[in-house]
């Protein structure tokens, strides 16, 4: 399941500049006294900047332009398929952004990034198509890597946004016994035009505006789409739930849960899902050819591996009212340390917190070196 017009803005960004910076190979040393992990750390490309900037976000790329423009020549890691989700974040998965400044009609979110993107490149960010897998802040300058790339920098922001969360239950893993991918998904956006789902049931999971949104977009595809909710209410903002309650070919199950994902038969995708009333116990038959989760996000932190200061959910801890981490020249801000607003405006915002929070310690260091 693939949303073709995604994949052609996708590929529309490969350009030149991006696969010659994210060509360099490392070579396996071949005497057996050196395990291949150290030498293919040895190995790569080593690249030098005074500020490294990881994530691709309204949030990344807005720490970029301020950044590029005080002529702190920045690195910008924009990954690659990072957690199944392209070049630019979860902004690329979003339809119409109807509420960001400039856009009166809306503005579709891959392209809307792909804006961003642009502009970072015309003050002079270098961009790599790579994904950030490892960091060292144990010391400074700071340690950056790729499969190809490491990157000494004297500051880091980290821009690495959320993802997506799945739900676990019968049906809804991967391979033989889920039917992840053949039906199930956690991007409306991405996969709704499938031909599998054209004019077929669907259900969206959830009760925020992702919810709203998903359902709304999937009526253009499907025949009927089910909201499930497990509370008797939602948490969405009120012209959201409007569009959503008022579109004839939407329907809400309250205070339900899907229990079982189950396969249309000798088809190998999704039929049907097994769904329980939370009031009654009562589990009902219902059939659908897609399901989408649509129930909040996972802050991307996992690559962090303890280097810095996380909450309990896992998000960036900052200092109150800055974009400073636990540790002295990294900073984050963004979706990967803000559990409240998600949105690019203010994405955008605390980027320029963020940049200019990394560009005053940057020229203070650059003078006590002087």
């Amino acid at each position: 399941m693939y949303c073709f017009s995604k994949l052609k803005s996708v590929l529309k960004r490969t350009r030149p500049f991006v696969w010659l910076a994210a060509a360099a190979t490392f070579t396996t040393s071949t005497s057996p006294k050196i395990s291949s992990a150290n030498a293919a750390m040895d190995d790569l490309q080593t690249l030098k900047t005074r500020l490294c900037i990881i994530g691709s976000g309204p949030a990344g790329h807005t720490a970029a332009i301020y950044a590029a423009r005080a002529e702190l020549k920045p690195i910008l890691f924009e990954g690659w398929m990072a957690n199944n989700i392209a070049p630019g974040g979860q902004l690329t998965t979003t339809s119409d952004v109807e509420n960001f400044p400039g856009f009166p009609e809306g503005i579709q979110g891959i392209e809307l990034t792909d804006r961003f993107r642009n502009q970072s490149l015309r003050f002079g960010t270098q961009i790599i198509t790579e994904t950030v897998n490892k960091v060292d802040f144990s010391t400074n300058p700071f340690r950056v890597f790729t499969d190809s790339n490491k990157v000494i920098a004297d500051s880091v922001i980290v821009a690495t946004g959320a993802v997506a969360k799945r739900l676990a239950f019968p049906g809804s893993g991967e391979g033989k016994e889920g039917f992840w991918n053949r039906g199930i998904s956690a991007c409306a956006v991405c996969d709704g035009a499938a031909p599998i789902f054209k004019n077929k049931p669907l259900a969206v999971i959830g009760g925020g505006d992702s919810a709203m949104e998903e359902a709304t977009f999937l009526t253009k595809y499907g025949s009927k789409v089910y909201i499930i909710h497990r509370r008797n209410e939602f948490r969405a903002s009120k012209i959201m739930q409007s569009r959503a309650l008022s579109n004839p070919k939407i329907e809400v199950l309250w205070n339900s849960a899907v229990v079982e994902a189950y396969g249309e038969s000798g088809k190998g995708v999704l039929g049907g899902l097994k769904v329980k009333n939370l009031l009654s116990g009562e589990v009902s038959d219902l059939k659908v050819s897609g399901l989408f989760f649509a129930i909040g996000h996972e802050p991307a932190t996992k690559f962090l591996d303890g280097q810095l200061a996380l909450d309990s959910d896992g998000y960036v801890v900052t200092k109150p009212g800055t974009t400073q981490t636990s540790v002295p020249g990294v900073f984050a801000a963004g979706d990967v340390q803000d559990k409240k607003y998600r949105q690019a405006v203010h994405r955008c915002w605390h980027w320029v917190h963020g940049s200019l929070g990394s560009g005053t310690l940057l020229a203070r260091n650059w003078i006590s070196r002087g």
